[in-house]
């Protein structure tokens, strides 16, 4: 399936709750803003009936988005990925060969990327860099700014 979008079961749970919210609550929150701009009377130099309309703009290309991601959705827990190498869903401690510091990565699709919770895309440069790596080697990663060299201390899963 190429349309598979891989999430953890936390992140499959986080994008279903998030339509559910933005069609249960966000919609009808819109809805009232807009009826109570309205209220003010002309529309046509209304700041806030225009923010109200961007808003609803917004929330239903949100749930346009999600409803066509939901049903493409394949839970890394639930497929056979081998444990040796980084892959999606492992999670990845590295050295910096560089600077010395050691990080650990949970390798992720891009919908469950986080910096501040090491949460690292598989289609970033330095996790389309490390994807396919086993533990012990060392690895050259050109990005941007230069090339990052990093040693595969550990992979373990979920």
């Amino acid at each position: 399936m190429s349309d598979a979008i891989y999430l953890t079961r936390a992140g499959q749970q986080k994008m279903v709750e998030e339509l559910e919210r933005l069609k249960n609550v966000e919609r009808r929150r819109i809805s009232r803003a807009i009826e109570e701009a309205r209220l003010q009377g002309d529309i046509s130099e209304n700041a806030e009936y225009d923010a109200a309309k961007e808003a609803q703009a917004h929330c239903e290309a949100r749930i346009a988005e999600l409803g066509s991601k939901i049903p493409n959705i394949q839970v890394i827990e639930d497929q056979d990925i081998p444990a040796d190498k980084i892959y999606i869903g492992a999670f990845a401690s590295i050295k910096d060969l560089d600077t010395e510091e050691e990080i650990t990565y949970q390798m992720v699709s891009p919908e469950e990327a986080s910096f501040e919770e090491n949460r690292l895309s598989i289609f970033s440069p330095v996790g389309s860099g490390l994807m396919g790596h086993a533990e012990g080697e060392d690895v050259e990663i050109s990005v941007p700014a230069g090339t990052l060299r990093y040693k595969v201390l550990k992979i373990a899963r979920p």
